[in-house]
């Protein structure tokens, strides 16, 4: 075949492709983006009722009413924010919790700045086995003050899974939050995730934080003094994406009462709940969204009334990656969780006794979530290719750049206004200026980059590859002494 012979060929066939899926793909974004819209919306209105009860929120705890927590903090090659994370977990303001942290085998000096920071002495304590742990032991320490509630476990690397069921092992109050070492929760962090417990403690089995990016910010020992936004634009773009999916899209699905993820970085749960399931699963990638649904599997198989709650309220700033390399190893590792989770429990699908999670939650995050990149990719290719080969069809070229992108933007601004007129943590207009820009930015080379990415991950699990943790570099807080 000559070269005009397959060039011609080639130009029938993008024209074929692009006229039986130009329609379909149109239909596709314009759902996407009106259904993270509508979820903004339900989280308006979540909005507009947690601050008619915001008022009580802080004074209920005086009652007797606040139920004890154990604060799980996994820690492996943490050295960088450890101690100001533990400092800032000491001090909330909240009438009954401990610390749980375990050294999961760190390779630097974590376990030695916790242990000068806060003067620690080994014990000879025994862990329960109330789930199970294949990793050895090492030992249990604690403040030599004998006040401070505060235990430090270390054990055998083995992963961050198995650091959290040991730190479920070691707590000692009914309920348990899940909160990765390189967070600092707000002082009132507890008081407004512990809430739904205390005002539904028998339905109640886990809620969800607000988690926000720290990088920038002004930390004054372990506080957040100042909101400040990231120094470059990859965190940045990070803090769009958490705004949109994490604070607005888990606010809306709380509403409709199908949330079936809460972030491995700040979850709530309440002890035997989690210990009846069996923990965490060490061999899960997406171990966070796991959990959640075997909790949401058992109660719906066992015929009982129970809640799982989204709290959107600020409580917890996190330190997101600021470089592409570990960008990259965080989606793939998260796409290829969420394509995990989805197939392991696939048999929820439409089933009338999974709900609202089955009929609802489910098919969403496996059409508009799991398969939104492989169709986006698609779009990318396609595109370009028709314009190559002089056979666009601007009508769709255009219509699929505004749905895609400019809808998409639209979004992420409707999000930005509904959280700044509920939380209003930005006093800068500049920082609002670069939130914008943020939003722009975002569809320029970093979605496709991350689309890109999420396929990766998406195919490593296809193949039976088996999963490599990247390694997380913490630049640390900008810490400053009081």
């Amino acid at each position: 075949m000559s070269w005009d012979g397959f060039v011609e060929g080639l130009r029938s066939f993008v024209v074929w492709v692009m006229d039986v899926s130009s329609v379909p793909i149109i239909i596709y974004f314009l759902l996407i983006n009106t259904s993270l819209l509508v979820l903004i919306g339900l989280a308006y209105l979540e909005f507009r009722a947690q601050q008619r009860r915001r008022a009580t929120a802080l004074t209920w705890q005086g009652a007797g009413l606040a139920p004890g927590v154990s604060l799980l903090v996994p820690a492996y090659n943490e050295e960088a924010g450890i101690v100001t994370a533990v400092k800032s977990f000491l001090t909330l303001r909240y009438p009954r919790h401990e610390v749980v942290v375990v050294d999961d085998g760190s390779k630097d000096e974590t376990f030695a700045r916790l242990e000068e920071a806060f003067d620690l002495v080994q014990v000879p304590r025994e862990l329960p086995h109330e789930v199970p742990v294949r990793a050895q032991i090492i030992g249990i320490w604690v403040p030599r003050d004998g006040r401070t509630r505060l235990v430090v476990v270390r054990k055998e690397n083995s992963g961050r899974s198995e650091a959290i069921n040991v730190g479920i092992n070691a707590a000692s109050e009914p309920l348990v939050a899940m909160i990765d070492g390189d967070s600092i929760l707000e002082p009132d962090g507890l008081l407004h995730v512990t809430r739904p417990f205390a005002d539904d403690p028998t339905r109640m089995v886990a809620t969800g934080g607000a988690i926000r990016p720290v990088n920038g910010s002004r930390v004054v020992s372990g506080r957040i003094v100042r909101v400040e936004m990231p120094q470059t634009w990859i965190p940045r773009i990070q803090l769009v994406e958490y705004l949109r999916a994490f604070l607005l899209g888990r606010t809306g699905w709380s509403r409709l009462g199908g949330l079936i993820l809460i972030s491995g970085a700040f979850g709530l749960f309440r002890r035997d709940v989690v210990v009846e399931v069996g923990g965490l699963d060490p061999d899960s990638i997406g171990e966070d969204f796991e959990l959640v649904m075997r909790i949401h599997k058992r109660m719906r198989d066992e015929g009982r009334d129970y809640k799982v709650e989204f709290v959107p309220e600020p409580v917890s700033w996190t330190e997101v990656p600021v470089t592409a390399t570990v960008l990259r190893n965080q989606r793939r590792r998260w796409h290829r969780g969420l394509w995990e989770t989805l197939w392991a429990y696939r048999s929820m699908l439409f089933r009338p006794k999974y709900g609202r999670v089955g009929w609802l939650a489910l098919p969403y995050y496996w059409l508009f979530e799991l398969i939104a990149p492989l169709l986006e990719f698609f779009g990318i290719l396609i595109v370009p290719l028709a314009l190559l080969l002089g056979v666009v069809n601007v009508p769709f070229a255009i219509l699929f750049l505004v749905l895609a992108y400019g809808y998409a933007v639209l979004v992420t601004l409707s999000a930005m206004v509904v959280d700044e007129w509920a939380f209003h943590k930005h006093d800068r207009w500049r920082a609002i200026w670069q939130t914008i820009a943020a939003s722009v930015l975002e569809n320029i080379g970093y979605r496709q980059a991350t689309v890109w990415w999420r396929l990766e991950g998406w195919w490593s699990s296809l193949r039976g590859k088996k999963h490599v943790w990247g390694v997380m570099t913490r630049t640390g807080f900008d810490e400053e002494q009081a």
